[in-house]
């Protein structure tokens, strides 16, 4: 019965995609790396299709974990599909592992409506709402013994009860045949005074609380025993109980109208009545007001170290917008809870991957780049990793293996795909299974190759339009190489003339990010697709950028003609000076 509320950064129309599924099992993802490129996008659109195809994930979703480039928009545009929800954590949360249907008490209902409830369900601890539906406590199955049993057990206080006699009647299913009693909403001091003594010990305990002044608080139990219903009534108790479904007389009717005393008649005996009187106490004077509530955002991990010390058995969680209780969490939840499950596509580090990936459940990799060595599994995973320009080409080869023709837009996207990252097969990354596909690919898709990479590459110039930012992180990498930690940016243009009018503001940003995320070097690579041309702006230290293998123009800025590929040339120029920087 594990529930999910949903990521805070998922957008609305896909989290009621993902409701009708949600309750059933934990979600399964094709996710790119950060700062996604068209390849990334793309692939995990394609592969997610297929796995639902095949019916190998019937739930899988292609997501994303950030922002779309305006190259990429152009494509799923073209391709008439919508952008992959976005995606920045993966850890599992309060909300996703919550109970959300919930066994709950109000803080007007009496002792055997609780017990009742929890016995039914089985659990031990309930949340109490107050008349508004707002949480106001927790109720634990031991605090309903505190309603049975009075913490003083000497002289008057063990026979009285705090309760509203309206409940009490319910409780006991009673017949009202007296003065009528107050709202259910009223309680009050009630001495309980069983009469089953002889009728002189009834009288002079009755004497005796007409002394005390507190006789009108008395409530007398008693069977079929007219003198003492007699007796009660004339001293002038607050009410009388008559047991066993006994007659009452005109005469004690009439009586007891004229005191204004409260006549109940119950089917049960005396001595079960006098137990379930005790039953008919409400929950609000038990109830523990002081307790903790978590968020449906808060991480398991996190949640589990916090709630460790906390004599608290169970928690509820609270949506922060409405303030209303999502669910509910026991300690045991936070044991083995459900992970979210991931298909990566496109990287296979976890410095590139979302956020919470170590908590994750890890499935599958498909992907074209080198292998870094951080990434583990608890089981045995599918891993596809060939030296190939695109990994939506392997996205493809993977339809064609399975004889699954893809639809229009799964067919646009993986063309889209392979194009980015071939520069429209021109790149040195290039193989022939690269230019298989795309072939293959562009019947379904209704493309021409080269007609739609060319229109792909004229959309919009980030160097132009772009902020800052927004260039850097288009499609950027951060790596891991011989301890030494950096990032490499990529932006493709058609041509280089834009360049010079935005270094500056380029190189302080370039700075900013080695300040900011203390990367040993920073990269930001601008390339002339046309050309197959870049210019290699480089932030970091001196004894890196002196041996970087490309002609320095000045004190930051390189050369490199012929350079195209950030995986197959400029990644391995980075490598080769930091290896000989050391």
């Amino acid at each position: 019965m594990h529930g999910q509320s949903f990521f805070r950064h998922l957008s609305f129309g896909w989290a009621l995609l993902v409701v009708c599924f949600i309750f059933t099992m934990s979600p399964f993802y094709v996710i790119g790396h950060k700062n996604p490129d068209t390849d990334a996008i793309c692939s995990a659109i394609g592969h997610a299709a297929l796995l639902r195809a095949t019916g190998e994930e019937p739930n899988a979703i292609a997501a994303r974990c950030g922002e779309v480039s305006q190259r990429t928009a152009w494509v799923l545009e073209r391709a008439a599909m919508a952008e992959p929800p976005l995606i920045t954590d993966v850890r599992t949360t309060a909300g996703m592992i919550c109970h959300p249907q919930v066994i709950k008490v109000s803080v007007s209902d009496t002792f055997l409506t609780a017990y009742r409830r929890m016995l039914a369900a089985q659990i031990r601890c309930v949340p109490v709402e107050d008349e508004q539906g707002d949480l106001c406590g927790i109720l634990r199955y031991f605090d309903l013994l505190k309603l049975l049993l009075p913490e003083d057990t000497e002289g008057i206080n063990v026979r009285t009860v705090h309760v509203s006699l309206a409940k009490l009647a319910d409780t006991l299913q009673a017949q009202s045949l007296g003065a009528t009693f107050p709202s259910p909403e009223f309680e009050e001091d009630l001495i309980l005074l069983v009469g089953a003594s002889s009728q002189a010990t009834v009288e002079k305990r009755l004497k005796l609380a007409v002394q005390e002044g507190n006789v009108g608080q008395f409530l007398v139990i008693c069977g079929d025993r007219p003198i003492v219903q007699r007796h009660a009534i004339d001293r002038g108790v607050r009410a009388l109980l008559v047991t066993g479904e006994n007659p009452v007389s005109g005469e004690i009717l009439a009586l007891a109208a004229r005191k204004g005393v409260v006549l109940l008649r119950c089917h049960q005996d005396t001595a079960s009545a006098s137990t379930l009187i005790r039953c008919s106490r409400t929950v609000r004077h038990v109830m523990q007001s002081t307790f903790e509530t978590v968020g449906p955002a808060e991480p398991v991990s996190r949640l589990r170290k916090r709630m460790a010390s906390i004599n608290q058995d169970l928690f509820p969680v609270m949506d922060p917008a409405s303030g209303k209780m999502v669910g509910v969490l026991t300690k045991s939840d936070f044991v083995d809870p459900l992970r979210v499950r991931l298909a990566l596509v496109d990287h296979n580090e976890y410095a590139q991957a979302v956020t919470g990936i170590e908590e994750a459940e890890i499935t599958e990799v498909i992907d074209h780049h080198r292998l870094a060595g951080d990434l583990v599994s608890r089981e045995p995973i599918r891993y596809l990793n060939e030296p190939v320009g695109s990994t939506s080409t392997l996205v493809a080869r993977k339809y064609l293996y399975r004889q699954v023709a893809p639809e229009v837009g799964v067919a646009i996207c993986l063309c889209a795909g392979i194009i980015s990252d071939t520069l429209c097969l021109s790149s040195p990354t290039t193989t022939a299974l690269d230019r298989e596909m795309l072939a293959w690919l562009a019947g379904p898709a209704g493309i021409e190759p080269q007609q739609f990479g060319a229109e792909f590459f004229g959309v919009g110039s980030l160097i132009v339009t772009g902020a800052p930012e927004e260039i850097l992180n288009a499609d950027r990498k951060g790596f891991t190489e011989g301890g030494f930690q950096v990032s490499i940016s990529q932006v493709e243009e058609l041509g280089l003339h834009g360049f010079a009018a935005r270094r500056q503001e380029l190189e302080a940003a370039l700075r900013q990010l080695v300040v900011e995320q203390h990367y040993d070097l920073a990269v930001l690579a601008v390339t002339d697709i046309v050309g197959h041309h870049s210019l290699v702006l480089a932030i970091g230290q001196e004894a890196i950028l002196s041996k970087m293998p490309f002609e320095r123009l000045d004190e930051t800025l390189f050369d490199a003609p012929g350079v195209v590929s950030r995986k197959k040339q400029l990644f391995p120029a980075v490598c080769d000076a930091l290896h000989h920087a050391k």
